[in-house]
């Protein structure tokens, strides 16, 4: 009967130890798509060499990584609360009415909708 066990126990041993060096790095990616902001919705509207239009949907807890932004004039057509994020980790908030206009010089940053409402934007991006 010992021998039973300890044959058991040599055979269990390595099976949880394999099981959880399989399960530890889903559940890592599991929690990195969960830190991951969900995307907006970017309809474009118009594009050619020189320009791009766009309208972007940003849902509550929606967002984007950061990346380089180009110049743009964006119009807000439904405002809220937006959570900018710069590559040197400083965060700066912006709170967005309706119908204001901004001019955007190109930059990089990530950004996300910390508000209760969807925003909406509609973007005449400058191409280089």
């Amino acid at each position: 009967m010992r021998t039973l066990a300890a044959i058991l126990a040599g055979l269990l041993v390595p099976a949880f130890l394999l099981a959880g060096a399989i399960v530890t790095p889903v559940l890592a990616q599991d929690q990195a798509k969960a830190k991951t902001p969900a995307e907006p919705t970017v309809k474009v509207l118009a594009e050619n060499d020189r320009v791009r239009v766009q309208e972007s949907t940003y849902k509550p807890g929606e967002g984007q990584s950061i990346r380089e932004r180009p110049l743009a004039v964006i119009r807000v057509l439904k405002g809220g609360t937006m959570l900018r994020t710069f590559p040197d980790g400083k965060t700066e908030t912006l709170r967005l009415k309706d119908g204001q206009t901004i001019i955007r010089e190109a930059v990089s940053y990530g950004n996300k909708n910390i508000g209760k409402t969807t925003i909406r934007f509609y973007i005449v991006q400058v191409k280089k």
